[in-house]
């Protein structure tokens, strides 16, 4: 089991950040049958151009930097918060200096990958670490960045949702949500059936949470120059995989109010804007502001206004008429 030792003033200092560049990892490894998240239909898109990649560019070698247990820092560096896009994080892997680089494929190459000769000649090249960047940026622009919007949308409700469960709930029932195998214990975090062992102080500095529509299960950074950070799975995610037995059966609702309104009552489990639906659900954010006038009109929706943003979400019946198509 690892185990987090949490204080009052690390709750104080905890936040939530979106990291562009350690989904892409995630995807990568996935599609490389490393770590298959991604569903069938998914992974069959995808792979094609994978695979192009591989052939066209220097793929192979960021693959390379890539263990079972993880990979280096420098491909997937520290988010700074809510707002960080892959231009933050493409940026802070070209400004790596060749030496910590080069510190860390010692660390992480071995085995095969080691010994291919094409992932030595980039890796024991001085402009290593812009080669490495680029084959990620590529791998980014055809890959993931298309895709992009919708995640970054499940992952921002996600962060809506963990929010108001902090102010309804507190931090031990917000933390325990994240996972089944995450129990808060006495003045910390247990995560349970995880491959480190052992405990970890955050001696003041508080836990960066962040959530993936990548990550199978649980995964955390427990060294600098990483954050003590969770990254976890993002509410949405089974809906977006198309795994039904996580989501309510919409037959009968949709009957009663039409697919896209269905869709949207659905989604409202946390509250959401405008276009936080739009990006989420691949909708017209014109037809989503249309459709949730009609819901709020008929007595399922109510709206509230949090900073510069409209959020949705059901009334008590909006929850039983979604309760009752279960």
């Amino acid at each position: 089991m690892l185990r987090f030792e949490v204080s009052v003033e690390d709750l104080l200092r905890s936040r939530f950040a979106l990291s562009p560049a350690m989904d892409l990892c995630f995807l990568l490894r996935s599609l490389a049958g490393r770590d298959p998240v991604l569903p069938r239909a998914w992974a069959a898109r995808l792979l094609p151009a994978f695979e192009r990649l591989r052939r066209e560019t220097e793929l192979n070698a960021v693959l390379a930097l890539h263990s079972p247990q993880g990979g280096p820092n420098f491909v997937a560096p520290p988010p700074r918060g809510l707002q960080q896009t892959w231009a933050d994080d493409l940026a802070m892997i070209r400004a790596t200096p060749l030496e910590a680089a080069r510190h860390e494929f010692a660390t992480t190459v071995t085995g095969a990958p080691a010994r291919d000769a094409r992932v030595r000649a980039v890796l024991d090249s001085p402009d290593a670490v812009s080669r490495v960047a680029e084959a990620m940026d590529r791998a980014w622009r055809e890959l993931l960045a298309p895709d992009w919007p919708q995640l970054r949308a499940i992952c921002e409700r996600d962060v809506v949702h963990r929010v108001g469960v902090i102010g309804e709930h507190g931090w031990a029932t917000t933390i325990e949500s994240l996972h089944p195998s995450i129990a808060w214990q006495a003045g910390g975090i247990g995560i349970g059936h995880f491959p480190e062992v052992g405990t970890v102080r955050l001696v003041g500095d508080g836990l960066l949470l962040i959530p993936s529509v990548f990550v199978r299960n649980i995964a955390a950074h427990t060294e600098d120059p990483w954050p003590r950070t969770l990254i976890y799975r993002a509410r949405g995610t089974a809906a977006l995989w198309g795994e039904q037995e996580d989501v309510p059966r919409p037959d009968a609702l949709t009957a009663l109010v039409g697919r896209s309104r269905a869709r949207l009552l659905l989604a409202l489990d946390a509250p959401a804007s405008t276009s936080h639906l739009a990006r989420s659900l691949a909708m017209a954010p014109g037809a989503v502001g249309d459709h949730l006038a009609i819901l709020r009109s008929s007595g399922l929706l109510v709206r509230a206004r949090s900073g510069r943003s409209v959020l949705y979400r059901r009334t008590p019946l909006g929850e039983a008429l979604v309760a009752g198509s279960g």
